[in-house]
């Protein structure tokens, strides 16, 4: 197949890699003119995936237009917050000239500020609610899957099961497990709600509060995502799955995780603006802690740990303080 990969970061380069490692035919699209020069020039993203080196094959583009023109399946790597201006950027250069095309698949995970819209609603009302929307997504070191490490992740896609079922063979690889879903709102909500659970446990290990804290922490989260997913109508067992509990896994204990790591910089600093201008990434986990607390509150839904990390970023609580009041709650039934 043919795909297009729009954001040169981490994730996206990691999966252009993939991809082209596999034998299909990629372009990958960074944001700036000049980081696409870079890497056609160095034949490696030097500035996100430093040392791991293109494939031959592994087309750069400084221009979207030639790559959408041959383009199967567009895969959009941006951050949440530059998705809307990304799919208007798309239609504006692509011109009606992209007749390939069967689809658009979201590697980034987080609500769009503002809307509180998950990636495909925003892609949906950008592209076209006819369009075939969905996600790639689950426990996914960008490192590791540019190396060819073995991983396991979800393609979830709306339209019929035999047009997910050709995608995921496409994708699937001996080192590289695709399972397929027609549960959007439950994928998209597991990997993006594991973020602020991810900035807790960093927390939690920053402040040095050992492994039963993590573990407890962890079980409680899941339960959280569960509770929301299903007021939203998602079904449990997405949570049960890569984009739930793999994802949480994941980005809760990888020390590669810049939602972790943003968690750590905070237990000794409680200054969530210094940090985060501090960082080169995106913490998507910050923007949605705002995102999904809106949304609890409107659905009238508690959710204890997410209450207190909103707390503690938007309202400048200490982090004992939070701690404490977790777990001096009324006691329940589990």
């Amino acid at each position: 197949m043919n795909f297009c990969i729009l954001g040169a970061g981490a994730w996206g380069t990691a999966m252009a890699v993939y991809l082209s490692k596999t034998g299909h035919v990629v372009t990958l699209v960074p944001r700036r003119v000049e980081h696409a020069l870079a890497m056609s020039s160095a034949r490696e993203n030097t500035e996100y995936l430093q040392g791991v080196k293109f494939c031959p094959d592994l087309q750069v583009g400084s221009a979207m237009k030639p790559a959408l023109m041959e383009c199967d399946y567009l895969f959009f790597a941006c951050p949440s917050h530059a998705l809307r201006a990304t799919c208007r950027q798309v239609l504006k250069s692509s011109g009606g000239s992209a007749l390939r095309l069967k689809g658009a698949l979201a590697l980034c995970k987080g609500l769009e500020p503002d809307t509180n819209l998950f990636a495909h609603q925003v892609m949906k009302r950008e592209l076209g609610s006819d369009f075939r929307c969905g996600y790639v997504t689950g426990p996914s070191h960008a490192e590791d899957i540019a190396e060819g490490k073995p991983a396991a992740m979800v393609l979830a896609m709306d339209g019929s099961d035999d047009e997910r079922r050709e995608l995921q063979v496409q994708l699937s690889s001996s080192f590289l497990r695709i399972y397929r879903s027609g549960d959007l709102v439950g994928v998209a909500l597991g990997s993006c709600l594991k973020n602020v659970y991810a900035i807790a446990t960093g927390l939690s290990d920053g402040l040095g509060l050992g492994d039963n804290a993590r573990a407890a922490l962890l079980t409680r989260s899941m339960n959280e995502m569960i509770t929301l997913g299903l007021e939203m109508g998602a079904s449990s067992e997405s949570f049960f799955g890569l984009s739930g509990f793999g994802d949480l896994v994941g980005t809760c204990m990888g020390k590669w995780s810049r939602n972790r790591n943003f968690g750590l910089a905070l237990a000794k600093e409680n200054n969530p603006a210094q940090i985060l201008s501090s960082q080169k990434t995106v913490v998507e986990g910050y923007w949605a802690t705002s995102c999904f607390y809106q949304k609890c509150q409107e659905l009238g839904i508690e959710m204890p740990i997410l209450n207190q990390v909103h707390s503690i970023l938007y309202k400048s609580k200490p982090p004992q303080l939070a701690l404490s009041e977790l777990m001096t709650r009324d006691l329940k039934v589990e």
